[in-house]
């Protein structure tokens, strides 16, 4: 292994996926680990109807956990890291099968069509004017979002940093030349220098990890971080307990 980034601490939590919302349920859930359900949407009803209507499903999904993970006063003050390694794909499907129709099309449908939509609908709903990256890296999405989140700390280690990731299926016409897990889900976590909360040491491997489960790598993630197993590895990239 190759040395780390200074250790983060996971100070909170929250996830979404079809008919798993409590973190009790996930607390079940890494304790007997199952391929998700990925049919549901997250309904988002702390959002404001007119703004809710205007949200693709992953767009519900993805601020259900970053609400869920943060106090009201923290969502206007809070930095953020959004990734997605699709983002709203299947909407910018439909919107070329219209295309390819000589329809016309919406501009404000092709607005949340774009990889930083979830990111800006964010901002929209807290009021919020932080700094905010969104962050798509393939099959390392998720641990190169992390890896955002902790430049963010690295430039200004007193102030938290939201880090939310999520998924939906792939639309049929592009499913087949994407073989990962199906499945709708988000997850987001607040990670600071300082506090309560698990501390952990992340940086690269010299080797691979082969990846052979049916959920996302942040979920695995998830499992592990609710475990006790002293290491993870995803990919390339490491955590260990500190």
């Amino acid at each position: 292994m190759r040395a780390g980034a200074p250790p983060a601490r996971v100070l909170r939590w929250s996830a979404w996926a079809p008919g798993r919302e409590a973190q009790a349920d996930w607390q079940a859930w890494a304790h007997a680990p199952e391929a998700l359900p990925f049919e549901g949407q997250a309904e988002a009803r702390f959002l404001p109807p007119m703004l809710r209507r205007r949200c693709t499903p992953l767009t519900r999904i993805v601020l259900s956990a970053a609400f869920g993970c943060l106090a009201e006063a923290e969502r206007s003050a809070v930095r953020s890291v959004f990734a997605s390694r699709h983002g709203s794909l299947n909407e910018s499907i439909e919107l070329l099968e219209s295309i390819v129709r000589g329809e016309r099309i919406s501009p404000a449908k092709f607005s949340h069509t774009v990889h930083n939509a979830q990111a800006g609908l964010f901002c929209i709903a807290t009021g919020n004017c932080r700094s905010s990256s969104s962050i798509a890296a393939r099959t390392d999405t998720f641990p190169c979002g992390y890896l955002e989140a902790l430049a963010q700390l690295e430039r200004e280690p007193a102030r938290p940093v939201l880090y939310v990731i999520g998924d939906v299926p792939l639309a049929p016409t592009f499913a087949p030349l994407v073989p990962e897990p199906p499945a709708a889900y988000a997850l987001a976590l607040l990670l600071a220098r300082e506090g309560t909360g698990s501390a952990l040491e992340f940086g690269l491997r010299d080797e691979v990890a082969p990846a052979e489960r049916p959920w996302p790598d942040a979920l695995e993630f998830l499992r592990w971080l609710l475990g006790d197993e002293p290491a993870l590895a995803l990919g390339r990239f490491y955590w260990t307990r500190c």
